[in-house]
């Protein structure tokens, strides 16, 4: 007997590939066998091995313990995440509804430089402090790890979805150098390098950055590339957050492509868009920059999201210089009055690096969550529209909520331009991403409604993208980036990470207003062969799995 038996449905295999129809068996958690309908069993793959003649035939014959019709429902591989921030919350609430029911089956993590291994005890303090606003503060949570491998083992131990890692540069940095603005010392190098290369060597992808975020932009171009030879050399790639997505942007991205040129390491460009109004319209300029760096040799891939706002942490576009020594010295700044006078001179006149170079529009901050639940009134409002309501400056609003929140608001940056989202999207280094925010009163709507928006929106709605392509940007070609010989593509012996959903239906319903709305048209998913989401509803299942750095493949996926 078999576990399931998927019938009827259109098969978008993730190659780009236009759908066909067929059944697919999953057993023991890989597909099994793809039965093309009324297809000769003598070419049929795998349909020998089963002993069935036409799929109809193998219907009756496979006795499935499972059988899911899905006459009118698209197959695909389930979507990979490639940018997320689920780094504790897929722990803490390990059903993780919002990104399995998009029909995310994994996720990389790990993201922006910042994050929990490798670390030590002081380290984690700090960063556990920095990036509230990212993972929350889950209750009596327990950090029993230091290394890549310990916090892999606890992934492994049950979670909803699988889960890929990056090693942290900014935290490497943080352990070794600390929160000095200076370059590393050689000794200190070395060392980050070793680490690095534990951290590799126990499993991770690849290295992230975040170079808008202490202390990670501290480091130098050239740190950058000794770091990067050391990721190259396993095979990994690198994802940075890039010095500045507003006003230095083409030169941020010419640095990371430079480094990547330098030390002949395979480049993730996450989260790729051009905003704040000096880059309107100036998509095609970047995607000519990934174009020169493509015919250079540079191995580059890309991921959006398809919404226009970004989301950061409040404080994150504060001046760099606030930031060095640590959190409790940035709150000591903030407490100064001649400090305070030159943060908001740097915000509102000169544009800071933390606004990539912008001069900051506060009607486009909207605060998203607060720790401090007494400052919950703030969600969903502007920093200027809660000026403008309590007769107070924007600053004195923006270093207010700062200093009540102990650094850990969110917000919404309403800064991104249609033109330049389509344009990057259509690229065939283009993968997806949430870069998704799961903690606040009232988080982006992209930590439920990524996957389902490409859909719904820029492929049934708009035609940017065809579904067979759209799927590929998806699937099959993230799986590639991250190196999988047997995730994202339906294909026999794979494993059966699986999504169905009705093409004509499925849309997001997470909203600016109300975004924790599960996605609709979506009704099966399976991880591992498990179903997660089942008639449209979450089961009990953690089949998740962390998914390990493997050896370089000759072939990858196709």
């Amino acid at each position: 007997m078999t576990d399931l038996l998927i019938t009827g449905a259109t098969v978008y295999d993730g190659t780009g590939s236009a759908g066909y129809a067929a059944d697919v068996v999953v057993d023991k958690g890989r597909i099994a066998a793809i039965l093309r309908r009324h297809a000769d069993p003598a070419t049929s793959p795998g349909g020998a091995a089963l002993r069935a003649g036409t799929s109809e035939a193998t219907s009756g014959e496979l006795q499935p313990a499972r059988t899911i019709d899905a006459s009118g429902l698209a197959l695909a591989p389930g979507f990979i995440d490639m940018h997320a921030h689920s780094d504790l919350q897929i722990l803490a609430n390990p059903d993780h509804l919002a990104k399995i029911s998009q029909g995310v089956t994994l996720e990389v993590l790990g993201q922006d430089g910042l994050s929990f291994a490798p670390i030590d005890d002081p380290t984690r303090a700090a960063v556990r402090r920095q990036i509230a606003g990212w993972n929350g503060e889950p209750d009596d949570f327990d950090f029993s790890w230091s290394t890549v491998a310990g916090y892999l083992d606890r992934l492994d131990q049950g979670i909803a979805c699988n889960a890929a890692y990056l090693v942290p540069q900014g935290t490497l940095r943080m352990m070794v150098v600390g929160t000095a603005n200076r370059p590393a010392t050689p000794a200190e190098l070395d060392e980050m390098k070793r680490l690095l290369a534990a951290g590799l060597d126990q499993g991770a992808a690849g290295m992230s950055s975040g170079l808008t975020y202490t202390p990670g932009m501290f480091a130098g171009t050239n740190e950058l590339v000794e770091l990067c030879r050391v990721v190259a050399s396993y095979g990994g790639y690198y994802s940075p957050h890039q010095r500045s997505y507003g006003k230095g942007a083409l030169e941020a991205y010419g640095e990371m492509i430079d480094v990547a040129r330098e030390s002949g390491c395979a480049l993730h460009l996450t989260h790729a868009t051009m905003n704040f109004e000096p880059n309107r319209g100036r998509g095609v300029d970047l995607l000519a920059l990934i174009d020169a760096g493509l015919a250079d040799g540079v191995d580059i891939t890309t991921d959006t999201y398809p919404y226009l706002p970004g989301a950061t942490t409040l404080a994150a576009i504060l001046p760099s210089w606030t930031a060095e020594g640590g959190p409790d010295a940035l709150l000591a700044r903030l407490a100064d009055p001649a400090d305070r006078e030159r943060i908001a001179y740097e915000l509102e006149q000169v544009g800071t690096d933390g606004c990539h170079g912008c001069v900051t529009d506060w009607n486009t901050i909207e605060i998203g969550g607060v720790k401090n639940e007494t400052l919950s009134g703030a969600v969903g409002n502007t920093v200027a529209a809660i000026a403008a309501g309590i007769g107070k400056p924007p600053s004195w609003v923006f270093f207010d909520l700062l200093v009540r929140d102990n650094l850990a608001t969110t917000i919404l940056q309403h800064v991104g331009h249609e033109e330049n989202v389509q344009a990057i999207m259509r690229h065939p280094t283009h993968t997806g991403g949430s870069d998704a925010i799961l903690v606040g009163g009232k988080p982006h709507p992209r930590a439920w409604g990524t996957f389902p928006r490409y859909l719904a929106h820029y492929v049934r709605e708009l035609g940017v993208l065809e579904l067979a392509d759209c799927i590929h940007h998806l699937t099959g070609r993230p799986a590639r980036r991250l190196r999988l010989t047997d995730r994202g593509l339906v294909r026999e012996g794979y494993h059966a990470d699986l999504v169905l959903f009705d093409p004509n239906t499925v849309r997001d319903a997470a909203t600016f207003d109300n975004p924790r709305q599960q996605a609709e048209g979506i009704p099966w998913v399976l991880v591992n062969g498990v179903p997660v989401i089942a008639d449209g509803r979450r089961t009990d299942e953690l089949p998740g799995r962390a998914i390990r750095r493997t050896a370089v493949s000759s072939e990858g996926n196709r």
